[in-house]
């Protein structure tokens, strides 16, 4: 495979390993159209889970943020769409320590989650506990589902 390469890059079109190259460039495109385009980052920006219920009078959002405080969260409404937007900064490292695996995310983020339901703007909650945010949004009185009762005629 080094040989291939060093080749290559020589760029010589007369070269006899250009038709490997040929090969190998549509293998590649197979292969990235296929199972996507672009690598897959080294390492993922932090995104929040969130768990996202509806009860007869309101809608309720939980955000997974471990390691952070209400501090580091902002929760705005606008309009339909609640946006949970933070930080999740990087301990600072010791220098004469040795990492063998790092796989904690650091980083902002911005969730923006559509809510399907009209809801009262004035009365929506948010609290933190425990490194999760709870986030209750009661539902405009338009929006909660009533039960007719129709009388069938004998």
């Amino acid at each position: 495979m080094a040989l291939l390469e060093r080749a290559r890059k020589r760029g010589s079109s007369l070269s006899p390993f250009r038709g490997l190259f040929d090969i190998q460039d549509e293998m590649n495109r197979l292969f990235n159209d296929f199972f996507g385009a672009g690598e897959l980052p080294e390492v993922a920006d932090f995104v929040p889970g969130v768990d996202i219920s509806e009860t007869k009078n309101e809608i309720r959002v939980k955000a997974d943020l471990p390691g952070l405080t209400e501090k580091d969260v902002e929760v705005n409404l606008s309009g339909d769409v609640l946006s949970i937007k933070g930080e999740r900064k990087e301990e600072s490292e010791e220098k004469d320590e040795n990492y063998y695996r790092k796989e904690r995310v650091y980083g902002t983020f911005l969730r923006q989650i559509q809510i399907p339901k009209k809801i009262k703007a004035d009365q929506v909650k948010a609290k933190f506990k425990n490194g999760v945010l709870h986030i209750t949004l009661p539902k405009a009185e338009e929006a909660v589902e009533k039960g007719i009762k129709i009388e069938v005629e004998k």
